[in-house]
């Protein structure tokens, strides 16, 4: 698995002056571009737009300080259409422009070239059970909010606080297959994964019912008419047991999906809500979960 990760590293090297094209990052990775894009944020602890931004940023650093070509060579020479763009970009990363680099000898911020290495680890082992699943919906209510890499998310803190009581009750009451009782479901995301991009958060359960219900055993309508629906198609699901503090834990696991047992198993992300179920401890420091993450299996080549 590292070996065609590095390979696309490579290629980014060899690219670094040109649009680089994720499909292919992907295809020399042996990976679907979602995956491949989901692997290297978790590896690299960036996303990968920004690790290629960084690399050519710094790059094109060191051609501002020969002073061998100009600073409008130089732009376009990098992609950049125009000097303002490069400037700007320039300054975002190195925290000067480039003009002003090239005249004071300004120190700029380089990023170092990455490479994947084995690292034996994995003497804990994870739960996990694979979950084929039909068509279902997520029914509750939805907000658009940040994502928070580390740390509790003050924004779905206070959007759940804003759910008031009754309303709990009836989502709640709609809950009638795993994972059960109310959960939490990320959906949307961007493909960046960076912090602060936002993401569809849904409180709610997974349910066979829902708004326009046609089955015999529907709830009233009326019940639902002001709630959020989301409706997954069927797929298959890789889900994560865990226990510990809470939210450390649970981020931990998230990184751990991803750079050890991807790695190790013949699955892969597919694009999909990926699910929260949580049971807190009375002072909200501990919690047992499942985390439902939406998978393939790697396509067996001949």
């Amino acid at each position: 698995m590292l070996e065609p990760l590095n390979e696309a590293l490579d290629h980014i090297e060899a690219q670094i002056r040109r649009r680089i094209e994720v499909a292919e990052l992907a295809r020399i990775a042996m990976t679907s571009e979602y995956h491949f894009r989901r692997m290297f944020s978790a590896l690299a602890g960036m996303p990968l737009s920004e690790y290629i931004r960084r690399r050519r940023l710094t790059v094109a650093g060191a051609e501002v300080l020969s002073k061998d070509r100009t600073l409008l060579d130089i732009a376009v020479r990098y992609g950049y259409g125009s000097g303002e763009a490069f400037a700007r970009a320039f300054r975002a990363v190195h925290g000067v422009g480039p003009s002003e680099a090239r005249r004071d000898g300004a120190p700029l911020h380089a990023q170092p070239r990455m490479s994947f290495r084995l690292v034996v680890e994995g003497s804990s082992s994870m739960r996990y059970r694979i979950v084929k699943k039909e068509q279902f919906r997520v029914v509750g209510k939805k907000a658009r909010v940040p994502l928070v890499h580390q740390g509790a998310n003050p924004a779905i803190a206070e959007f759940v606080r804003s759910i008031d009581q009754e309303t709990m009750q009836r989502i709640t009451a709609l809950s009638d297959q795993q994972p059960e009782g109310l959960v939490a479901v990320c959906d949307d995301l961007d493909p960046s994964r960076a912090e602060g991009t936002e993401l569809d958060y849904y409180h709610g359960v997974v349910t066979r019912s829902g708004p326009l219900d046609d089955a015999p055993n529907a709830p009233d309508q009326d019940d639902l008419e002001d709630l959020d629906t989301l409706v997954v198609p069927p797929g298959t699901w890789a889900v994560f047991e865990n226990s510990g503090p809470f939210p450390e834990a649970l981020q931990i696991l998230w990184r751990d999906v991803f750079t050890q047992w991807f790695p190790s198993n013949p699955y892969q992300s597919r694009p999909g809500p990926e699910i929260l179920r949580t049971r807190l401890s009375e002072n909200g420091n501990q919690a047992d979960a499942e985390l439902w993450i939406p998978v393939e299996r790697v396509p067996v080549s001949d």
